[in-house]
């Protein structure tokens, strides 16, 4: 998960990055048609000091993509207004412990592309 939020507590093990400049909602509309199609392909890259992760998933008509302050990908199928993209080939948990080390520290800055794809 990516949030404006400014902050984290213990209870957010699966967010990657805080203070993010926006949410779901923010997304251009184009963006958001081609998600919300069955048939997309989404990509989300995160980058930060040299290092990239790549995340492909899936979207779905069902997506509402509202959320002002959150992006949640899935591997599961499971939506809310918070989710991205459903189906994602990682979790957080599942993030190289080498990235994760880069984005440790309330410093770090993260640069994050979103595409789709029909």
């Amino acid at each position: 998960m990516i949030t404006t939020d400014k902050h984290l507590t213990k209870e957010g093990d699966c967010i990657v990055a805080v203070r993010a400049e926006k949410g779901l909602d923010d997304l251009l509309p184009e963006l958001k048609e081609i998600i919300r199609n069955e048939e997309a392909k989404v990509v989300f890259i995160m980058e930060t000091r040299g290092q990239r992760l790549l995340v492909r998933g899936r979207g779905h008509p069902g997506l509402m993509l509202t959320s002002p302050s959150d992006m949640v990908i899935r591997k599961s199928s499971f939506i809310c207004d918070r989710t991205l993209m459903i189906r994602a080939d990682i979790a957080a948990l599942d993030i190289p412990p080498e990235f994760v080390r880069f984005l440790e520290g309330l410093d770090r800055e993260v640069h994050i592309t979103i595409r789709a794809m029909l």
